[in-house]
C-alpha cells in the first residue's frame, strides 16, 4: 500500500506542468541558445586579439583585476554554454532527462564578478565591462528559465565536485557526442 501511495505521488510531480521547462522546450529557447554561443565566439576573438592589446596598456591594479575577471568572463560562458548544449541535446532527443540532469550537476550558473566597487574597474576597457555585463545578464535568465525543470534530480544526483575543468570537458564532448 506505502509504495502505491508513493508512485502515486510521483506520478502526480511527474505530470506537473513546469514554466521553465515548458519554456526550455519552446521557440524562446532558440534565440536564448543563440545570444549565447555569439556571446562565447565574441568573448574568444576579444580576448585573444583586442583585448590582449588593450591589457598592455592597463596599470599594475587593472592588469590583475583584468586578468581575473577574464578567467571568470571565460568560466561563465563555459558553464552557459555547456548548459545551453546540454538543453539542444535534450530538445534533439539526443540525451534522456536523466542524462541532462547528470551533466547538468557539473554547470555552475553562479560565476560573479567583482563589479563597479573592485579597484581599477574603470580602468578596464569599455568593450570588455559591457560584455562582463551582458554574460551576467545572460547568466541570470539561464538561471531563471533553468528554474526547477531539473534541480531536484541534480540536488540528488551531486554528492561531490570533482575537477572543475575536467568536468566541463567531460561535458563538452559529451554535448558534441565526443569520446
Amino acid at each position: 500500500m506505502m509504495e502505491q501511495t508513493h508512485r502515486s505521488e510521483n506520478t502526480g510531480r511527474d505530470n506537473m506542468i513546469r514554466l521553465s521547462e515548458r519554456m526550455v522546450f519552446s521557440d524562446s529557447f532558440k534565440p536564448l541558445y543563440s545570444e549565447g554561443m555569439a556571446l562565447v565566439e565574441e568573448a574568444a576573438a576579444y580576448l585573444d586579439e583586442e583585448g590582449k592589446d588593450a591589457a598592455r596598456s592597463l596599470s599594475h591594479q587593472a592588469a590583475t583585476l583584468y586578468a581575473a575577471e577574464s578567467m571568470r568572463l571565460t568560466s561563465r560562458l563555459m558553464h552557459i554554454a555547456s548548459w545551453l548544449l546540454l538543453l539542444r541535446a535534450s530538445r534533439s532527443g539526443d540525451m534522456s532527462r536523466d542524462m541532462v540532469a547528470r551533466e547538468k550537476a557539473k554547470v555552475s550558473l553562479e560565476t560573479l564578478s567583482a563589479g563597479e566597487s573592485a579597484k581599477g574597474w574603470q580602468e578596464l576597457p569599455e568593450t570588455f565591462r559591457d560584455m562582463i555585463a551582458r554574460s551576467l545578464h545572460l547568466q541570470d535568465r539561464v538561471r531563471c528559465m533553468d528554474g526547477d525543470s531539473y534541480h531536484k534530480q541534480i540536488r540528488e544526483l551531486v554528492e561531490c565536485k570533482g575537477n572543475a575543468v575536467s568536468d566541463q570537458i567531460v561535458l563538452l564532448r559529451t554535448a558534441f557526442g565526443g569520446n
